[in-house]
């Protein structure tokens, strides 16, 4: 039985508007590949089969982790039923772009091959929830507050390479102010903004910078206060990214000292949204959150 292929108009939206990094768009030829199967009633064994290859590198196609062959992604259409030739192109074609390189690339020598997922999620994302612990939001530093923080990080390596990995991060923030920018909705525990790095220099920039960041309209900041009970469910940061494409999951990001996990499964989102809609209701509001760092940069004159 050949599988329903209304599915191709998520496939047809990102020919026509092309958005999307090389991750993002693996994401959505795996999402619509898994449909399609499932549709089907063909299973893992049999998907591999076709492929030559094992269940596991089926699920990590599905998933959008693995390599996306062109020769795989045919063969799987063929299984499938998908033979309007249209339709097979526009499939063959994404297939291909998610073979280029994202602009992060270019500092391929100092990013960790386990953040590289996170940038290319990060600039397809409609929606970046995020409660971060120690630092303010990479997403919403000043430049010497991360230059501080990644010489935390990073006290042996050159003075070259740490600033490669500034340059990186301020990159990384310019997708804020694109016409299509995703929705910022940043928690910082309030031990990260009394964490006075760098001097009070820094720390009056950054939350001059803060402020001016809460004024935008697509992003949100609010703080959790030492007295909030919720934080330690987090149990660290926690990232949670949203897509536009509705076959899409959400992605959770937790980041850890030298790594990184990325959770994609129903259960697991849900309980992270749980913990990140508990944050939220226990942290001071928007609103007060603006009075709160409007203090702190009062404090230090």
């Amino acid at each position: 039985m050949a599988a329903d292929p209304s599915g191709s108009l998520s496939i047809k939206r990102y020919i026509e508007h092309p958005k999307g990094s090389p991750t993002v768009l693996r994401l959505v030829i795996g999402a619509q590949l898994r449909r399609l199967r499932k549709e089907c009633g063909i299973d893992l064994e049999a998907a591999a089969k076709a492929i030559r290859g094992s269940t596991a590198k089926v699920s990590r196609l599905e998933r959008g982790q693995g390599a996306c062959k062109e020769r795989d992604v045919a063969d799987l259409l063929t299984l499938y039923g998908v033979l309007d030739e249209e339709e097979r192109a526009d499939f063959l074609a994404l297939t291909r772009r998610t073979s280029t390189r994202g602009w992060w690339h270019q500092y391929s020598d100092v990013l960790p091959n386990w953040f590289d997922r996170h940038i290319g999620l990060e600039e397809a994302a409609q929606l970046i929830r995020t409660y971060e612990v120690q630092f303010v939001p990479g997403l919403l530093q000043t430049e010497e507050y991360a230059r501080t923080v990644v010489l935390l990080g990073h006290p042996r390596a050159s003075a070259e390479e740490n600033e490669r990995r500034v340059r990186l991060r301020m990159e990384r923030q310019e997708l804020l102010g694109r016409p299509d920018a995703p929705r910022l909705w940043a928690v910082l525990d309030e031990g990260a903004l009394r964490r006075r790095l760098g001097g009070p220099g820094v720390m009056r920039d950054q939350f001059r910078h803060l402020v001016e960041m809460a004024g935008r309209p697509n992003v949100t900041i609010q703080v959790a206060p030492f007295s909030i009970s919720d934080l330690a469910a987090a149990g660290g940061p926690v990232t949670i990214l949203r897509f536009p494409e509705p076959d899409l999951p959400d992605v959770v990001y937790l980041e850890q000292l030298t790594s990184a996990l990325y959770l994609d499964k129903e259960e697991d989102v849900d309980h992270y949204l749980s913990i990140m809609d508990r944050l939220c209701a226990a942290a001071q509001t928007p609103a007060r959150s603006l009075e709160f760092l409007t203090e702190l940069l009062d404090e230090l004159g």
